[in-house]
């Protein structure tokens, strides 16, 4: 019989990406043995604040700043090298070494004709097209499940990876021609990866086994994502998607842990609604509200630059958030800029041909014609950006989280009040 006890923490968000993770993560890494990336690539985004300074990582784990354990980036990665190299340099050079970071080496490498694909693509398909951050993930990941990806572990294997790039390169410099793109050179870039290699052979490990040991044995072991539950390539508002599992499960499937190993599974979210680029937002505000928000909010990615849709907090896709990855715990964020609202309103409902939906509906797409239904709250005017007692938060703040914890029916354990670390109210 197995009794034992486990000490593990996933982070996952739960709306469309940019809830937050960054900073939830980075409180819990601090006393974290390890921190574990479990899918994605380079279009992270997650931004942690050391003090005054922020640092946006697009690649490494956002934990990667607080924790004295091991960093991992899992299998179910898929790896920008030159992306990570630079990330590491500009960590380095202000004098916090990473010699506590690694990479699975079977994990998927991002390639230059993934990227190179994905920016020819949105250029010629218009209006059509599934806007994507052109890094090459998507691509990367296809030749992943088309079983003709190129691993971190092939690296260090020069004849396996000469074959495998003599394969590739046949096919992408066809696509790319038929793009009107500059064919890739095999010489280059295969010496391009052999020094790859070098740089990184070292960092190269067997995450899955460090891992599940070190999950077996009690170890704090830390598992963040990115993007959203409404991203996932399944259950996300499809197909305006990532091309990862976004969801809890992704932890098992991108690391290679059972499921019964996963204990903490906190779900955060924003006190609003954001996402980024076309598809299905039902809550979305009018401009003059939108603008509010991305002023006070700074709700633009770093990444991309792009500037974020804006929306009021919907709790029938965070209830389905809540159900597919079985949140134990919440984390709200950025309450603090709702202040200045006269009335806060929170979706609790679709209407659809006549039928009331409080849950989110398989047959809701860009064409479905729906009406939501919103709950009124009072809003505030405080400035609550240094409170840190729950109860010195104004009451019309309490009444709007409270009843969002009733309707989800999981606790609020912590919100956060502005940007920095100390800036949060636990209970």
């Amino acid at each position: 019989m197995n009794d034992k006890k486990y000490n593990t923490y996933v982070v996952v968000g739960l709306q469309w990406g940019d809830e937050g993770k960054g900073k939830i993560i980075d409180l819990i890494a601090s006393s974290s043995d390890y921190v574990v990336r479990f899918q994605g690539g380079n279009n992270a985004g997650h931004t942690v604040m050391v003090g005054d300074e922020k640092t946006t990582l697009d690649m490494l784990p956002s934990g990667i700043i607080s924790t004295k354990g091991k960093c991992i980036l899992a299998a179910g990665t898929v790896i920008d090298v030159d992306t990570f190299l630079d990330e590491v340099y500009n960590i380095e050079k202000n004098g916090k070494i990473l010699d506590n970071l690694y990479i699975d080496g079977r994990a998927n490498v991002i390639m230059p004709y993934h990227t190179m694909i994905d920016v020819a693509k949105q250029n010629v398909m218009g209006k059509n097209v599934i806007k994507t951050s052109k890094n090459g993930i998507t691509p990367c990941y296809c030749d992943k499940i088309s079983k003709k990806g190129i691993r971190i572990a092939d690296l260090l294997d020069l004849d396996t990876l000469a074959d495998k790039l003599l394969l590739n390169l046949k096919e992408k410099n066809n696509i790319l021609e038929k793009y009107d793109e500059i064919a890739i050179d095999f010489d280059y870039i295969f010496e391009k990866y052999k020094d790859f290699a070098t740089k990184l052979r070292y960092r190269i490990i067997d995450g899955m086994y460090e891992i599940n040991k070190a999950v077996d044995s009690g170890k704090k072991v830390l598992f963040e994502g990115t993007q959203a539950l409404m991203l996932d390539t399944t259950f996300g508002t499809y197909p305006n998607v990532s091309s990862a599992v976004s969801m809890s499960g992704g932890v098992c499937t991108g690391v290679g842990i059972a499921p019964q190993k996963l204990t903490n599974i906190i779900g955060v979210f924003k006190s609003y609604t954001t996402r980024v680029m076309d598809g299905l937002f039902p809550t979305e505000m009018d401009a003059e509200s939108t603008k509010l928000i991305r002023k006070n909010g700074n709700e633009f990615v770093e990444s991309t630059g792009y500037a974020r849709r804006c929306g009021w907090l919907d709790l029938v896709t965070l209830k389905y958030a809540v159900m597919i990855n079985g949140i134990t715990q919440l984390h709200m964020t950025k309450l603090d800029i709702l202040s200045g609202f006269e009335t806060i309103k929170l979706a609790v409902a679709y209407e659809i041909d006549k039928k009331v939906y409080d849950s989110y509906p398989v047959l809701m797409n860009d064409n479905t014609e729906y009406t939501v239904l919103y709950k009124e709250f009072d809003g505030f005017n405080e400035d609550i950006s240094n409170i840190t007692e729950y109860e010195l938060l104004p009451e019309n703040c309490k009444k709007y989280i409270e009843y969002i914890e009733g309707y989800l029916e999981v606790k609020i354990t912590l919100i956060s009040v502005g940007p920095k670390k100390e800036q949060i109210i636990l209970r």
